[in-house]
């Protein structure tokens, strides 16, 4: 592989998809015409771990997935096949759920402050009186001690022996057991549990009285301190000797953000790498301070890596597919839904504080030990800050402007504390200071809970708009605006990723094609919904808008996998129900609604879908091929070379179908040679066409994507396309079908191209260069990507 890949295939490696079936599709995918195999974590990770982020041992490759020597095949395989190979690692936690499977987490168990791995994990040693705190009791202490076993009989996980508590186990601190307690009875019991390094907590006190930095919300994945050198070293080794013996080519560093100083572990990761391909998973946010930036966050510079994993380039290519005349009707049904229209910023703000004021107590309250001085009202101002902060974080000194706007606004909204954030900022603005450091790990899990987690499942009124990465709040983008962003992208970031589905999107891209149809239909769309909600309801307008958008747009879905999303979806918003303490009477109504989908609206969704499925279709094909054309490394997502209508993880995550992929391509192949060309329908074939021939092309002639050129497109139906030339392949796309469909189709409208002939790579039709009519490139589909005839095989 190059200095970066051209393309990359991501593949979900686990132990129903281990190492050796990923070696023995690596064909496929050089036939699809990847250009790079982009694999999910590999390290040893939690048994049973589907995703990999869970890694308990940084020192093997997980022996689910296939172990060292599956590796080893893997790479030998994709090496023949002409892939080269992406790696994701997670530098910033560890999975302790068992911790008995993570060697470093139990030896801190066992051995306390002593452990030589003690300083791996961010512990507040003095607020836990010297112990861990584990919160997987199910009550109070007192109330379970019954259910609590001690056995110092040594065992192959401790020598030491061990305390059990149904499935959890825990080790004994050497010479905790004294001859004299009797393990009978319930002091004994209490009196041994006193000596160990850690302490037995009720589970529900894990928001406020945990005393290790965890990732996220997430309990049993414990923060990891590499900005210590000899942390770094450990947690690398072996990914490093990945790199050396040639065996991965590139990293994609997962959630560098929740780090202490991002930039610093690039920069040794460069370093030990000797410059390696990196990718960061980068969230860039709209900062609420410059609403009229484009966008107003940008990846710092200084950091050593070629970009983000690509969610900002996401949210482009969904916007300009997004007819902007629906955004007023969408927001009035909105309206209706719920009795007033809800402000975003405002929406945002409360879901933050909720985050912060329950599941981030723990964090926040740590941030108030570590101030220099004690600050009246301390707590409640730090939340507050951390409620009003735009962006995920700051790099001090770079990023202050973020920390001030943020003060000033919660001043507004909480002038009784103004004081107390006075006192704070200066102190916040200190990057030498701990509490500095640690308030800008914490902004970044706030606003991903508060937003992505929350926000984003009330926020209803078009779901395609709800996606990591993007802001609602921004309804659709110009095709000059997406012009502009794209040759910032080619100027700033050539080289990041750009992506449609990941593990981590809240619908597949597919879902949101059709979703955004509904920008051009919305008075139909409220006619339909009206209809839906009268044959079922939750109580709950904008839930029902929610719940019935993802019906609409994964159909035809399972009812188990819509039963599970709306399980998720509604306890996310944590509006009518909740994790902790679910409410059956609503959730109930909310499963009834499922199962009237395939019952009594059954009808009503079939037509709706028949309806719309067709202009779905085309927005699609239009969003693949301004990825696969556009400037940056574009990603496919497994599986998602067809239609890709999944919802959220872990539906995203279902096994994919590699011998019906490969046997399709092969028979369009074999058709494509005859001069036959597959209809958009179910099937999908239309779009492995586009994919295919797209992703080839960029593989076979990377000397025609040097740069990023806007064509020109006149005449009455001219915003109707997007086109750009990337310099010598140019790519045709359609947007908003259904109003292209009302007007009568393109009419007189044309396509300047340059002078010369191309080959349509996907039809195989030649055209010749000048004014060229668009009805006459976009015969047969929505898309065309021309490339100079010289240059085609």
């Amino acid at each position: 592989m190059p200095a970066h890949p051209v393309s990359t295939y991501r593949l979900q490696i686990r132990a129903g998809f281990d190492l050796d079936a990923a070696a023995a599709i690596t064909g496929y995918l050089a036939d699809l015409g990847a250009d790079a195999a982009y694999l999910s974590p590999l390290l040893q990770s939690t048994r049973g771990s589907d995703h990999g982020y869970d890694v308990t041992d940084p020192t093997r490759v997980d022996a689910a997935r296939g172990g060292p020597a599956a590796l080893e095949r893997f790479s030998e395989a994709a090496r023949e096949a002409g892939l080269g190979i992406l790696a994701d690692i997670v530098p910033n936690h560890m999975g302790i759920s068992k911790p008995q499977e993570n060697p470093w987490w139990w030896d801190v168990l066992t051995h306390g402050r002593a452990s030589v791995h003690a300083e791996a994990f961010d512990i507040d040693w003095a607020f836990g009186d010297g112990k861990v705190r584990v919160p997987v009791l199910g009550a109070p202490l007192g109330e379970v001690i019954g259910d609590i076993r001690v056995d110092p009989t040594p065992t192959p996980e401790s020598a030491t022996g061990l305390v059990r508590y149904f499935e959890h186990i825990l080790p004994l601190a050497p010479g905790s057991v004294h001859e004299t307690d009797d393990l009978t009875t319930a002091e004994g019991v209490r009196a041994v549990l006193e000596r160990q390094n850690w302490q037995l907590r009720f589970w529900q006190d894990e928001a406020a009285e945990l005393n290790y930095r965890r990732f996220f919300a997430v309990t049993t994945l414990a923060a990891v301190r590499v900005e210590r050198p000899e942390v770094f070293d450990a947690a690398h080794a072996e990914v490093l000797r990945w790199l050396r013996e040639g065996l991965v080519d590139g990293l994609r560093v997962d959630h560098p953000d929740g780090l202490a100083d991002p930039g610093g572990y690039l920069a040794r990761l460069a370093q030990a790498t000797e410059g390696a391909y990196v990718l960061v998973e980068k969230i860039l946010e709209r900062s609420a301070h410059e609403p009229d930036a484009e966008p107003s966050e940008t990846l710092p510079a200084w950091w050593a890596t070629a970009g983000t994993t690509g969610y900002d380039a996401l949210a482009e290519i969904e916007r300009v597919l997004v007819d902007p005349n629906g955004e007023q009707p969408l927001t009035a049904l909105d309206g209706v839904l719920r009795g007033t229209v809800p402000v975003w910023t405002d929406m945002i703000h409360d879901t933050k504080r909720m985050i912060a004021d329950t599941i981030q107590v723990s964090e926040i309250r740590r941030l108030v030990r570590c101030l220099p001085e004690p600050v009246v009202d301390a707590e409640d101002a730090l939340a507050e800050l951390l409620a009003c902060f735009p962006t995920y974080r700051s790099y001090l000194p770079a990023g202050i402007d973020d920390l001030h706007y943020a003060a000033r606004e919660a001043a507004r909204r909480r002038p009784d504390l103004a004081e107390a954030i006075d006192a704070l900022v200066p102190v916040l603005s200190d990057g030498a200071r701990e509490v500095a450091r640690r308030f800008e790990q914490t902004t970044g899990p706030v606003m991903a809970k508060g937003v992505e987690d929350t926000a984003f499942y009330r926020y209803t009124r078009l779901g395609s708009l709800t996606e990591v990465g993007g802001d609602p709040a921004v309804f659709s983008l110009s095709v000059a605006g997406f012009h502009a962003a794209w040759q910032r992208r080619q100027a700033s970031w050539p080289h990041a990723m750009t992506t449609l589905s990941t593990h981590d999107t809240k619908r597949g891209e597919d879902v949101r094609a059709r979703l955004d149809v509904l920008a051009e239909v919305p008075g139909r769309w409220g006619e339909v919904l009206d209809a839906l909600r009268e044959v079922a309801s939750t109580g709950n307008g904008p839930f029902d808008n929610l719940l019935w958008q993802a019906v609409v747009g994964s159909w035809p879905a399972t009812p188990e996998r819509l039963h599970a999303y709306a399980e998720k979806a509604a306890r996310e918003a944590a509006e009518q129900t909740g994790w902790w303490r679910p409410d059956e009477v609503f959730e109930k109504r909310m499963h009834d609604l499922v199962d009237a989908a395939f019952g009594a609206a059954r009808p009503i969704v079939a037509g709706f879908v028949a309806e719309i499925a067709g202009p779905g279709w085309s927005n699609s094909l239009s969003a693949k091929l301004l990825q696969l054309a556009g400037p940056g490394v574009p990603d496919v997502y497994q599986g998602s070379e067809l239609w890709e209508t999944s919802l959220v993880d872990p539906d995203n995550r279902r096994p994919v179908d590699f011998e019906l992929r490969a046997r399709m391509l092969a028979e369009l192949d074999e058709a494509h040679a005859r001069g036959e060309l597959p209809d958009v329908g179910d099937d999908a074939a239309a779009k492995l066409l586009v994919t295919s021939r797209a992703l080839r092309l960029r593989r076979d002639r990377p000397d025609l994507y040097t740069r990023y050129t806007p064509i020109t497109v006149v005449g009455e139906a001219a915003d109707h396309a997007v086109a750009f030339d990337r310099g010598g392949a140019i790519a045709v796309a359609t947007r908003l079908p259904v109003g292209l469909a009302a007007r009568g189709g393109w009419g007189e409208t044309s396509l300047m191209l340059p002078a010369g002939r191309f080959v349509d790579v996907i039809t195989s039709r030649r055209v010749a260069g000048g004014v060229r009519p668009v009805a006459e490139l976009l015969h047969t589909y929505p898309v065309a990507l021309l490339a100079c005839e010289a240059a085609h095989d």
